[in-house]
């Protein structure tokens, strides 16, 4: 179950909260064609998510860090409301917006500037916002020279600036970020990494963001969540935590 509440006047209200959800997948097993007449393959179920319970805060920067499969992505969709869970509920506060597929929203047959109308309106911008925010999208993903031209001739680095430029233009409560900054080079991750500090110390946006990186955690992130398993493994203080990940992965 997904809701959606209206924005209370509390500066530190809870934005996100999650009360034990679970997310089930089945996977399919297919046995070689001459088999198949004797024996059907069998479905596994496997759990991404399970029994997830946590809060986040208004204005809170919360990583989201764990091996591959354990759930990461899985949470951000859930928390976006891509996919809904197979049990527990979910809720947020405001408008959420979310930057976990670089391919989402875009057509690769429209030029960048189509792209920047067909996204921002999939993402809850109206078209005279648009019109009047079109120039600023595209001076901050630093576009101007590729802006007519195709979305499929554009890198996965100007996809990114592209994707995040519209993101931050259209007046978010609540950002969800899936590792794509690392598509970027390290100029644009600066630049990004700047923009959500300036977002969040401004507008009290909140950031929600997977990432393998610490380095990235330390200097973006206040509050970690660990995964393993689809569990939450351990959670606490970014620099506190960081230093234990560092030990524990080295």
């Amino acid at each position: 179950m997904v809701n959606k509440m209206k924005h209370s006047n509390q500066s530190r209200e809870s934005v996100i909260i999650l009360k034990n959800v679970s997310k089930q997948y089945v996977i399919h097993h297919e046995k070689p064609t001459l088999v198949e007449k004797f024996y059907k393959g069998a479905d596994e179920k496997f759990w991404a998510l399970n029994k997830i319970s946590l809060t986040i805060k208004k204005g809170e920067r919360v990583g989201i860090i764990g091996p591959n499969g354990s759930g990461k992505t899985t949470l951000l969709k859930v928390i976006s409301g891509i996919t809904s869970p197979s049990s527990g509920s979910v809720t947020t506060r405001g408008k959420v917006v979310s930057l976990i597929d670089l391919e989402a929203g875009f057509h690769p047959d429209l030029t960048g500037y189509q792209n920047i109308f067909l996204n921002g309106m999939i993402i809850g911008m109206s078209k005279s916002d648009i019109l009047k925010k079109l120039q600023n999208i595209i001076s901050y993903a630093e576009l101007d020279q590729f802006i007519d031209t195709p979305l499929f001739t554009y890198s996965q680095g100007m996809k990114l600036r592209l994707g995040f430029a519209i993101t931050i233009h259209s007046e978010p409560d609540i950002i969800i970020l899936d590792e794509n900054l690392s598509v970027g080079d390290q100029y644009f991750q600066g630049k990004a990494v700047d923009t959500i500090n300036t977002l969040v110390r401004k507008n009290r946006v909140t950031l929600v963001y997977v990432s393998h990186s610490l380095l990235t955690l330390r200097h973006l992130c206040t509050k970690i969540f660990w995964l393993q398993k689809g569990l939450i493994f351990r959670s606490g203080n970014t620099s506190l935590l960081t230093a234990y990940l560092q030990k524990y992965t080295d």
